[in-house]
């Protein structure tokens, strides 16, 4: 079994998705200011040290793959290209319009919302090569902050 912490990393915001590889189940997304991400990730691995961190070779990822170095062969580091674009259609995969919402452009029921976490979502499941899903208790409006 492995876990994963994956993180789309941003210059004042981060993408974090926490996800067990042998169930396929997300159990954390946040997105959380850049200057907390480091200790975010070492609580989590001080409570579980198996975890593998997977990050986003994208955004300012030189300056945290320099702090997350600790890590060692733990750290991974992966392909973010277009992320950020493909994390809204993957919103409106987890949150599907219903209704007369159908018929409207998309792009308003995106406005004001962080898709950091999904981008991380993302990097995740292009390395893993499947999807996950999510844990009943996860609390979505994390994904909206």
């Amino acid at each position: 079994m492995t876990k994963f912490l994956s993180i789309d990393p941003g210059k004042s915001k981060c993408g974090l998705v926490v996800a067990d590889s042998k169930y396929k189940i997300i159990s954390f997304a946040s997105v959380v200011k850049s200057n907390l991400l480091v200790e975010i990730i070492k609580e989590f691995i001080s409570e579980d040290p198996n975890y593998k961190v997977i990050i986003g070779n994208g955004t300012t990822s030189k300056e945290f793959i320099d702090k997350l170095s600790f890590l060692g062969k733990d750290l991974i580091i992966a392909e973010e290209k277009n992320t950020t674009l493909r994390s809204k259609e993957r919103y409106f995969d987890i949150f599907p319009l219903k209704g007369l919402q159908r018929f409207l452009p998309k792009e308003i029921f995106l406005l004001n919302i962080n898709l950091d976490a999904l981008a991380a979502l993302i990097i995740l499941e292009d390395f893993c090569n499947y999807k996950f899903t999510f844990a009943n208790n996860l609390d979505i409006k994390t994904w909206q902050k």
